[in-house]
């Protein structure tokens, strides 16, 4: 049956306008066999240019419609909508002669290209098949991989909707880097204080099941069906049974550092993280204590009256099927070592951001001293070089987002620690963008009077009892030399190290500087390319806690979105294989970026449909082409290069 085929051409503004003769488009698409209407709109994303092609639909008796605009990603879902009170949604196509045409050609020939785009969108809608969604139902259960505060709001945005949510934190204890920081910025809070009660609410939560101490093993499946294998590892103390006593703790003769301190004050062999741990319960170092393979010692266990070391106990395999997953990740700081030129591990006062951080902190290594590592004594001149290792081609391009801000409460809280002191500020420029934010620079610039230096710092070295920091300040055209008694470096924020072996098991990308990388950096910042997956905080961009805290209950809101059904609607426009002509060759079981593809008992290929995304990675690596894409099949490819060449 012959189809009645209106085209509809988007001026864009002057996007497409701008370039293209639309007009000429829409006269020279009226001759195209089968096409009975054609004509051009400023905007017909808009109100008005939707209702034009209801209007004409009804007035042509059109069946099928061609929109030339935008990318199909921008508004196809836009234009299906306005088709379905008509007809089959997918007799609707976009055309884009827009992102691959007016924004990269110019003059005649960007219309002639448009043209071509069109016509070939045209034969190809000829064939195009009358297609359902595809029904998949939900598993109403969520998996967030990570404890910090984004991971804990998304939980609990989840869990208060009244859905069961698995929180995944391979630390012994939820809190993530918000747990390590003194104050927050520009209100001056008390970290502890703000994060604590949502890290109780998360454990006490009757629709949250928290497991601490780890790790995600495998994920398979599909949005609404995903299966997760989590290994729990053993703490060797019973959490239910620890009355954190602290009797163990003081017999153990074990010392080594602290991780959560940054390693500048010791912990023992079995630990608990920091005095608002939760879960509140000692940890049992395996790696570290005497006590295991083979045992060697056993002084906790004999003075632990509650009975709560238990040296054989074992890692567990938790198995659990989810709906949707949020990672929250975090961040860890930019390797130190790589910093040869800034002297980070040649010299001990020449510290880190995370380092300056613990030392304010009342419950940090010095108590909330400030203090010279290598002598103990009081610092009165400290200098603080910002974007060290950000903005910077030789290690990581980017800015890491949030270092003029903490900077600046640094040195402020430097100042309120030691008021006869000086501080520094070696920058590039400040980039302070948040509520209230612009406000706290002024006031750490003016009422503090803390030294800012415009300009990179070239060159760090000892000299006596001194570190002599070395620079130009580009302001005013002249080196500067600053003899420093501590040196503190903002370190570049970089995705964890372990994001890279999630993204694999969750088939996502990442990028350079191991952030998730997201489906559309405007529309879709939450969201990854595969359905069902979600990012949230500083495992998508180096972002600061508010912004995290807003991204986690978007995350949140989407999963509420799939939670709130029943069945989702998938897309058909997956691979179908020829099962009958198939050569088990496996070629597309290993090409598929999704794991759609599997192997039957017969060796033949089968599509998984519920996790197909319609790539055609499969089609194009069959050797005996017998897969072939729904409404892009090869038939309708070969008309559409026809008509263009």
């Amino acid at each position: 049956m012959a189809r009645r085929i209106g085209v509809f051409v988007c001026h864009c503004g002057i996007n497409i306008a701008g370039t293209v003769d639309v007009e000429r488009v829409a006269r020279e698409l009226e001759k195209q066999p089968g096409v009975v209407f054609a004509t051009t709109y400023q905007y017909m994303c808009s109100d008005p240019g939707q209702n034009l092609i209801k209007q004409k639909i009804e007035e042509e008796n059109l069946d099928a419609v061609v929109v030339a605009a935008c990318s199909p990603a921008m508004h196809e879902e836009t234009f299906r909508g306005v088709c379905r009170e008509y007809f089959n949604e997918y007799r609707c196509e976009m055309a884009n002669i827009r992102e691959q045409c007016s924004w990269v050609h110019d003059g005649e020939e960007a219309t002639e290209k448009a043209i071509k785009i069109v016509k070939a969108t045209v034969e190809k809608l000829r064939d195009n098949e009358d297609l359902m969604p595809i029904l998949v139902p939900v598993e109403k259960k969520c998996l967030i991989i990570g404890g910090g505060i984004a991971g804990i709001q998304a939980a609990l945005d989840i869990a208060d909707a009244g859905y069961k949510v698995i929180l995944v934190e391979k630390e012994p204890s939820i809190g993530g880097r918000m747990a390590q920081l003194s104050e927050t910025f520009p209100t001056l809070d008390c970290s502890q204080c703000i994060l604590t009660p949502k890290m109780v609410a998360v454990a006490r939560h009757p629709n949250i099941k928290l497991l601490t101490y780890s790790e995600v093993l495998e994920i398979s499946g599909f949005v609404g069906n995903f299966h997760v294998k989590i290994l729990k590892k053993p703490r060797y103390v019973d959490e239910d049974a620890c009355t954190v006593c602290g009797d163990c703790e003081e017999v153990c003769p074990v010392i080594v550092a602290n991780e959560f301190e940054m390693e500048r004050k010791p912990r023992k062999a079995i630990y608990i993280p920091f005095p608002q741990a939760v879960p509140s319960t000692y940890t049992l170092d395996r790696e570290a204590c005497l006590g295991l393979a083979p045992l060697t010692c056993s002084q906790c266990k004999e003075v632990c009256e509650a009975n709560a070391i238990d040296y054989d106990m074992q890692p567990k395999i938790i198995e659990e099927d989810v709906g949707a997953i949020i990672v929250a990740t975090g961040y860890d700081l930019y390797d130190k070592n790589k910093l040869v030129e800034y002297g980070y591990g040649e010299d001990d006062d020449i510290i880190t951001s995370l380092e300056f951080e613990r030392m304010l902190s009342a419950s940090g290594p010095t108590g909330g001293k400030i203090i010279k590592p290598s002598t103990g004594k009081e610092p009165k001149k400290v200098v603080f070089i910002q974007c060290a290792g950000s903005r910077d081609k030789q290690h990581m391009p980017y800015c890491s987002s949030i270092c003029c801000m903490y900077t600046a409460k640094h040195a402020l809280l430097y100042k309120h620690h030691v008021p006869d002191g000086e501080a520094y500020i070696f920058y590039i420029d400040i980039r302070a963008t948040g509520k209230g934010y612009e406000e706290f620079i002024e006031r750490v610039m003016e009422e503090e009077r803390i030294n800012y230096i415009r300009g990179k710092v070239a060159k760090i070295y000892r000299d006596g009892d001194k570190i002599v920091v070395c620079g130009v300040d580009t302001l005013t055209g002249r080196k500067v030399e600053v003899q420093a008694d501590l040196v503190v470096l903002a370190m570049a924020i970089v995705g964890k190290e372990e994001a890279v072996k999630i993204a694999k098991k969750l088939k996502v990308a990442v990028d350079d500087g191991n952030f998730f990388k997201e489906s559309h950096p405007k529309l879709k910042p939450v969201e990854a390319l595969t359905r069902g997956i979600y990012f949230a905080g500083c495992a998508q961009a180096p972002k600061d806690i508010p912004s995290a805290v807003a991204q986690a209950s978007a995350a949140a809101s989407k999963v509420l979105s799939i939670f709130s059904k029943d069945k989702l609607e998938k897309d058909p426009l997956i691979a179908v294989v020829d099962e009958e002509h198939c050569s088990a060759c496996g070629i597309c079981v290993s090409v598929c970026p999704y794991g759609a593809m599997m192997k039957m008992e017969n060796g033949k290929a089968r599509c998984i449909e519920a996790l197909c995304e319609g790539c055609g990675t499969c089609a194009a690596a069959c050797p005996s082409s017998n897969i072939e894409m729904r409404n892009y099949k090869d038939e309708q490819i070969v008309k559409m290069v026809e008509v263009v060449i």
